[in-house]
């Protein structure tokens, strides 16, 4: 039942989207075409693929619309018109294995909440206290530990790293 649905939602039969996630056709000798089955993996990576798409239209949609309808009158300068944003970080990640990339991945997110806290937690203490209410008890969270584990120049991760670099025989083994 959820299948039929979602084909009459998207506007799609139910062949087509099995012959698009199932099969692929290739060119042979620049002009015959031959259909070919695609391998288990290769179909759930497609459909893994179609999900995230959808999910990221979907997504955009949804706010986007809701930007529409709670933009304020057009007399309103853009700097005071509402609005919302997402901002998705979801800290350090456990993996089997851990590449440079998702460290850089981490760490960026690492940096960026640590900015969105500054900005968002300052702005929130300079209203309250603008208006006269007591923002004492106003604190957040501070991951500037993690960061300096990091980045800190001298005896961080990338300082280490930096200088492995230019040892002879250097590699991410030995690190």
């Amino acid at each position: 039942p959820h299948l039929q649905k979602f084909l009459t939602l998207m506007g799609v039969e139910r062949d087509e989207l099995r012959d698009t996630v199932c099969f692929f056709e290739m060119l042979v000798g620049g002009r015959d075409k031959q259909r070919r089955n695609q391998s288990k993996a290769n179909a759930e990576k497609g459909m893994e693929a179609l999900i995230k798409s959808i999910y990221s239209a979907m997504f955009t949609h949804l706010v986007n619309t809701i930007n529409e309808r709670i933009a304020l009158r057009p007399n309103v300068s853009s700097k005071h018109a509402a609005s919302i944003g997402i901002l998705d970080i979801f800290g350090f990640e456990s993996f089997q294995t851990n590449s440079l990339e998702q460290l850089m991945i981490n760490y960026c997110n690492e940096a960026l909440q640590q900015v969105f806290n500054g900005i968002v937690f300052k702005s929130i203490k300079e209203e309250y206290d603008s208006e006269g209410i007591d923002s004492s008890f106003i604190s957040f969270p501070d991951n500037q530990d993690a960061l300096d584990v990091i980045d800190k120049k001298g005896s961080s991760i990338f300082s280490v790293l930096d200088d492995m670099s230019f040892a002879p025989g250097a590699n991410d083994e030995k690190f």
